[in-house]
């Protein structure tokens, strides 16, 4: 008899467990993971049949000046996500960590927003950007503003705009990751650094930051991911302009297949940007694995 096996239990018994999760998994992602690859190979409109044209879809993005700009906008999300998303965090875990009078209300507030649909924050923030609305009516009323901005119409403003209504939106999901990390740390390195004259700063570089690296690792690599794949706050608040300004890999994929009804060239720039965020996040593995 087999170790761990119960009396009587046949092999298969755990896989039928396991099946219903798998079929799901195989239905709703590998199946259409496989069709995408398929499909960018070929030249396909929905209409028609799909017709197979080998590499072309591969060689039109090498000169396809759009496809640049959204591959720029993303990497420049990925840029001004990451203050927002791996190093402020970070310090909201650590503060949230102690033991202060309403903290446990402070950390449900703050994680509000994660369960929040995108959507609905994504038009709770138009009105905040607008000509009109509370930011203007802040830095204009603090004499900051000589008159007010059209953010989400300005090809300078629309982008950081964007990254912040992510950033704002998703910082409570990776304050939970860097939280459920700080409470592995034994507090007795603390007290043992406080004893030797270490102040919060010293304690912060010297002993949280070194501990809590495996989590660094993921919140890096989860924000590569997200940022290279925003769709839906460009979709909502700017569809991609003014100007593409705000013309993500993620939105230029929906466009490219769904507007334009290109469904080859949209997959073929879905597996670019699949291979991309591998690689990314291999590399991020490989940078962190030897600081764990």
């Amino acid at each position: 008899m087999a170790v761990g096996r119960i009396p009587g239990q046949r092999w298969y018994t755990p896989y039928l467990f396991a099946l219903p999760a798998l079929a799901l998994f195989g239905v709703f992602f590998v199946w259409p993971a496989l069709t995408a690859v398929q499909l960018s190979f070929m030249e396909y409109d929905v209409v028609s049949p799909p017709e197979f044209v080998g590499l072309d879809n591969f060689a039109r993005l090498v000169g396809d000046p759009k496809f640049w700009t959204a591959t720029l906008n993303s990497v420049l999300f990925l840029v001004g996500l990451f203050p927002l998303l791996v190093v402020a965090p970070l310090l909201l875990a650590v503060l949230v960590n102690q033991k202060l009078p309403g903290i446990r209300t402070f950390r449900m507030l703050y994680y509000l927003p994660v369960v929040t649909s995108m959507v609905a924050v994504a038009v709770a923030w138009e009105y905040v950007f607008h000509q009109q609305g509370v930011l203007n009516w802040i830095l204009t009323g603090a004499g900051l503003l000589d008159q007010p901005i059209q953010y989400l119409l300005d090809p300078f403003w629309a982008l950081p705009a964007l990254i912040l209504v992510e950033g704002w939106k998703s910082m409570g999901f990776y304050m939970m990751i860097y939280l459920a990390g700080l409470q592995t740390i034994d507090g007795s390195l603390y007290e043992a650094a406080r004893v030797d004259g270490a102040n919060a700063w010293d304690r912060l570089r010297r002993i949280t930051v070194p501990l809590m690296v495996p989590y660094i690792a993921v919140a890096i690599t989860m924000e590569m991911l997200d940022a290279m794949q925003a769709f839906t706050s460009v979709y909502v608040m700017t569809r991609g302009g003014p100007q593409d300004a705000t013309l993500t890999l993620g939105y230029y994929i929906w466009s490219a297949g769904f507007e334009h009804y290109d469904m080859g060239y949209a997959s073929a720039i879905g597996l670019v940007l699949w291979v991309v965020m591998i690689a990314m996040a291999m590399l991020n593995y490989r940078i962190t694995r030897g600081r764990a």
